[in-house]
């Protein structure tokens, strides 16, 4: 029942569809750092994705005006959810610098760092309702299940993972007590996404450790391909890809998110549109 927020690259996006829908600023690849997924070349860091965020905040005030816009950035709700390729596509890889520059904790700590500093920006650009997503047991995605010789799961992955998931809890507790009007929470999805991942068979899933669409013995590839090879039923699959779960998989994991932090499913009306300075 909640507006999809269309993504900000979309090519019909305009001031109205924000006003109604809100704007998804996501990037396959994107990090909390400006590093993160630099072999990618075309992410969007979550910084550069503030700062289109702030382009869209002008264009929302040149159509209904400086006191209407700020009400409706403060009125609505904002989510962060990225942390995973800070991991995957940067610090547990060697080509990346931060990969021997820092050690597990440092890592974490200077993620917490420039996060804090980022949600502390959204603020006073007018985010006030704010939820900050944790990392699932990313140690168990295909793509680091590759790297054991058992094709288990990464134990010092997703240690990481619920490291980083402890110290942003106390981040986003922290911001919230201290920033005026904030109500910053964090959501731990990493137990709903475990009990996927490790009871299967209960959630009607055949298959938790491989990719429905791969590229047969040649892994992992970077994602799905036109030459990929596609399971028989993607709906029995945890995992589409050596990354992401599957359509089925993520829609299970957002009804039960749903549920554990209660969000409403009637969200605010938008703001009447200004006439635009050519109607009569």
């Amino acid at each position: 029942g909640l507006p999809r927020p269309p993504p900000f690259l979309d090519s019909s996006l305009s001031e109205d569809v924000i006003l109604s829908n809100g704007v998804n600023f996501a990037s396959g690849g994107g990090g909390i750092l400006n590093e993160t997924g630099g072999l990618f070349i075309q992410r969007i860091s979550l910084s550069r994705q503030i700062e289109l965020f702030q382009g869209t905040q002008q264009l929302i005030a040149d159509k209904i005006g400086k006191e209407e816009a700020d009400k409706f950035f403060q009125d609505g709700r904002y989510v962060v959810a990225l942390g995973s390729n800070d991991f995957i596509n940067n610090y547990l890889m060697p080509v990346y610098s931060d990969s021997w520059k820092y050690n597990d904790q440092t890592f974490i700590d200077y993620l917490m760092e420039t996060l804090g500093a980022q949600l502390k920006v959204l603020h006073s650009l007018g985010a006030r309702q704010l939820m900050v997503f944790g990392l699932g047991p990313m140690g168990c995605i295909p793509l680091q299940r590759v790297l054991s010789s058992s094709g288990g799961c990464q134990d010092r992955t997703n240690k990481l993972a619920l490291s980083f998931n402890k110290a942003t809890d106390q981040l986003v507790t922290g911001l919230s007590a201290q920033l005026a009007n904030a109500s910053f929470k964090f959501g731990d999805a990493y137990d709903v996404v475990n009990d996927l991942i490790t009871s299967p068979k209960k959630h009607g899933f055949s298959n938790a450790d491989s990719p429905c669409c791969s590229m047969g013995r040649i892994r992992p590839a970077i994602t799905c391909t036109p030459m990929s090879t596609l399971c028989k039923d993607r709906s029995k699959y945890v995992f589409w890809d050596e990354y992401h779960p599957s359509d089925r998989a993520n829609q299970m994991i957002a009804d039960e998110l749903i549920k554990k932090f209660g969000f409403l499913i009637s969200p605010s009306p938008a703001p009447d549109s200004a006439p635009s300075p050519d109607s009569s």
